[in-house]
């Protein structure tokens, strides 16, 4: 971790949010929005629970530049992060999409854990709209392929959709990544500019 010296921030902080599929370049992209960064705090929720999420754990980490301190935090990021925020400028959570199986899990036995888990990702909003720096959450699109076969994939798959949701909803940025390019959603939902009428000669206008 770094020295006890905190980062001068004059503003909230920035939030990006990279969406995608398995594969789409998702946390690639995440990594080089973060090269600017001068203190760069990498969030890591996986878990190394078998040998095929070590050996990618492992090759995450060998991509990640070495100056980047690691703070690994499967389910209580908002109470683990808010003590260290005010010593980077720039975060990496990757990702959203383990935070949310590993919330599910945990709350297995809740009768609506997608309100729990709802509230878990408003406080971490809360704390990243009062910290300064850029915030850059990766997560997953998991609505567009075949409908999970068990109840708890089918409402994984709906509490991720309306988490995702929630996070483009107070993000200032936010890309969908498809064969490892970058679709603006931000500027697509703005929508295209009114068509400029054109003028007939004369001066008229069509």
């Amino acid at each position: 971790m770094p020295d006890s010296r905190t980062c001068a921030l004059d503003r909230p902080g920035e939030l990006v949010l990279v969406l995608g599929g398995a594969r789409s370049g998702k946390s690639t992209t995440a990594e080089r929005l973060a090269k600017d960064g001068d203190r760069v705090l990498f969030i890591a929720t996986a878990e190394a629970l078998d040998e095929g999420m070590r050996r990618r754990i492992a090759a995450h980490r060998r991509h990640r530049p070495e100056h980047w301190d690691t703070l690994e935090e499967p389910i209580h990021l908002s109470r683990a992060v808010r003590p260290l925020a005010d010593r980077y400028d720039t975060f990496v959570l990757d990702c959203l999409t383990l935070w949310v199986s590993n919330l599910l899990l945990e709350d297995e036995e809740v009768s609506d854990a997608e309100s729990v888990i709802l509230e878990r990702v408003t406080e971490l909003l809360d704390l990243i709209g009062a910290t300064g720096g850029r915030w850059i959450l990766v997560s997953n699109e998991v609505g567009q392929g075949i409908v999970p076969a068990s109840p708890l994939g089918r409402e994984y798959r709906d509490v991720l959709g309306r988490v995702n949701q929630l996070v483009a909803s107070r993000a200032d940025q936010a890309y969908l990544m498809v064969a490892g390019m970058a679709l603006d959603l931000k500027a697509l939902d703005r929508g295209p500019s009114p068509a400029r009428k054109e003028r007939r000669p004369g001066g008229e206008l069509g």
